[in-house]
């Protein structure tokens, strides 16, 4: 008797060692959907802040008698997911923030053309290299505007990450 408990209790601890995943989530899948990525941690802050624009748009006003520019650049700051957006139209100028959040990955910041003369759309690449639309910076009336376009957020599903 003492033989067959012994041997029992063996056997289920063999059985949950063997699945036992050793803090890795994705060896251990029952359903195709199942599966985890698992991204590395983004300090939160950043050791180095470039001095320097990460990225700009810049274009020429129709300004005959100046050499004056709509102009958008993105600059680092202490927190990693948080950038200072400088503006400019013609003498106008101002400040925004960017505030991205931590999506695994070091944001690939990208800037593009507006439909509109003088505006810009402000966004980021996204694991698939796709262009996420975020604000929109523009010109109406010679008053230099920024519109969010969309928010983005990331949901932790239990049991999904870390």
């Amino acid at each position: 008797m003492n033989r067959t408990i012994l041997l029992t209790v063996g056997f289920f601890v063999v059985l949950i060692s063997c699945n036992h995943s050793n803090g890795n989530r994705e060896s251990a899948l029952t359903r195709k959907d199942s599966v985890v990525s698992i991204t590395p941690k983004i300090s939160p802050t950043r050791e180095i802040v470039k001095k320097n624009a990460v990225v700009s748009y810049s274009e020429k006003t129709e300004n005959p008698l100046n050499d004056w520019y709509f102009k958008v650049e993105l600059y680092e700051t202490n927190n990693t997911f948080h950038y200072l957006v400088k503006l400019q139209y013609e003498e106008i100028r101002g400040t925004d923030t960017l505030k991205l959040p931590n999506f695994g990955r070091i944001p690939e910041l990208v800037i593009k053309k507006g439909e509109e003369q003088y505006s810009c759309i402000i966004g980021f690449l996204d694991k698939e290299n796709k262009f996420r639309e975020y604000k929109k910076v523009y010109v109406k009336d010679n008053v230099l505007k920024v519109t969010t376009i969309r928010h983005y957020s990331v949901r932790v599903v239990p049991g999904k990450s870390d």
